[in-house]
């Protein structure tokens, strides 16, 4: 469907051109009626579906329809920085001939950064993205009113309660007028997202799309691997593809760091990105990658969701994540806006368990790629294995 055939209308459609969007997603066609009808929404899709847009597009034309500037109009939760700052910009890229006003208001910036996310509070931007710490950090300063708040949404609502964020929301929400609009988007539905669901939204309609799948036209494939030849495999394959914007996923920091040494000293353009780098730093990386002057981004999860980049080709899981929901949104970053896209996983003998999970959550039998003949055999694959540990404890006395 067209944007005008779901409401929207200028100004509102002039920046959806403007951005390229042609027709709405499955997501969008189903939302965008819905929050303009001042319907509370509970939506779940899977990543990379247009969900930002699908919340956004509505909320500016209600703008558009009403302008107040001056006062908050609307809130928007999320869980990380990187996120806050992607749907500002999209605020900016669809609103443009709006004319609203936003912030994304986050944590980890000098003070001018505080001093301008204050002033915006204080002086009433139409919309405010932010990450619940910071937003409550603000709010403890007993300058932020919230009185006027028509639209509250949470977004990646499942992600901010694996993040511990429960009770930060519910505190955010003891701000707001009763009388509002909630809408809230998951990428998953697990049981603790329904007692959320419970104290949040009034007799909401209901979206869900494609739970926990991964998108048709990503191929995926697996790589039965030890340890140890893990880094060979990544170097053969990014040789071998020439690719030039290729994330690989890692779970820990200091890996992470590890492996962008080694690229360099390959000649290769990467960087990383993950929690114990500085914001501005973490800016630039996402800003360069974006732009292609680097070709491969090595992360931690913090770039699992919410981050959209186009045009990602591939996308390799080093180790396999620890809850299988996340090789969802990891592989999510790649085939997003109908291209394909390429995700490979390392699977080490202790991995082999967790993976076997990720494929009953997929439904799909994943497959296993013979290593290349330089590398050597890999372990053969054994869902039922199970690492032994050492025994710590005391041994007990035959009797």
């Amino acid at each position: 469907m067209k944007f005008k055939d779901l409401g929207i209308h200028n100004p509102v459609l002039e920046g959806v051109e403007a951005m390229g969007f042609e027709e709405a997603t499955p997501i969008q066609e189903q939302a965008i009626p819905v929050i303009l009808s001042n319907k509370d929404l509970l939506a779940c899709a899977q990543t990379g579906t247009g969900k930002t847009a699908a919340f956004l597009l509505p909320v500016l034309q209600k703008i558009s329809d009403n302008p107040n500037h001056g006062e908050i109009n609307t809130l928007i939760i999320v869980p990380t920085r990187e996120l806050a700052v992607q749907i500002d910009n999209q605020i900016q890229g669809l609103g443009y001939f709006v004319g609203v006003s936003s912030i994304a208001i986050y944590g980890g910036g000098d003070g001018s950064s505080w001093d301008n996310q204050k002033k915006a509070l204080v002086q009433g931007a139409d919309i405010i993205v932010a990450t619940p710490g910071r937003f409550i950090a603000h709010i403890n300063q007993e300058y932020v009113k919230l009185n006027t708040v028509k639209h509250f949404i949470l977004d990646e609502a499942d992600r901010m309660l694996d993040m511990g964020f429960y009770d930060d929301i519910k505190l955010i929400m003891k701000q707001l007028p009763a009388n509002r609009q909630n809408l809230m988007f998951s990428a998953t539905m697990p049981p603790n997202i329904k007692k959320l669901t419970n104290e949040v939204l009034k007799d909401p309609a209901q979206i869900s799309l494609a739970l926990s799948k991964p998108a048709e036209n990503i191929v995926q494939a697996a790589f039965l691997t030890y340890e140890g030849q893990k880094a060979e495999l990544l170097k053969h394959l990014l040789k071998a593809k020439k690719m030039t914007s290729v994330i690989v996923f890692s779970s820990k920091k200091a890996s992470v760091d590890q492996l962008t040494k080694e690229f360099k000293k390959m000649g290769i353009q990467a960087e990383a990105i993950h929690s114990g780098l500085e914001q501005q730093h973490r800016e630039k990386v996402l800003q360069d990658f974006t732009n292609r002057q680097i070709h491969v981004l090595v992360a931690t999860d913090v770039v699992s969701r919410g981050i959209d980049i186009t045009g990602i080709e591939m996308v390799v899981n080093y180790n396999v994540p620890q809850d299988a929901e996340d090789y969802v949104h990891r592989i999510g970053r790649t085939a997003r806006a109908s291209s394909d896209g390429v995700a490979f996983t390392f699977i080490n003998e202790e991995d082999m368990g967790r993976f076997s999970r990720i494929e009953k959550l997929i439904e799909k039998e994943v497959r296993k790629v013979k290593l290349p003949s330089h590398i050597g055999e890999g372990p053969v694959y054994n869902p039922n294995y199970r690492e032994k540990k050492p025994f710590r404890g005391k041994k007990r006395e035959k009797r």
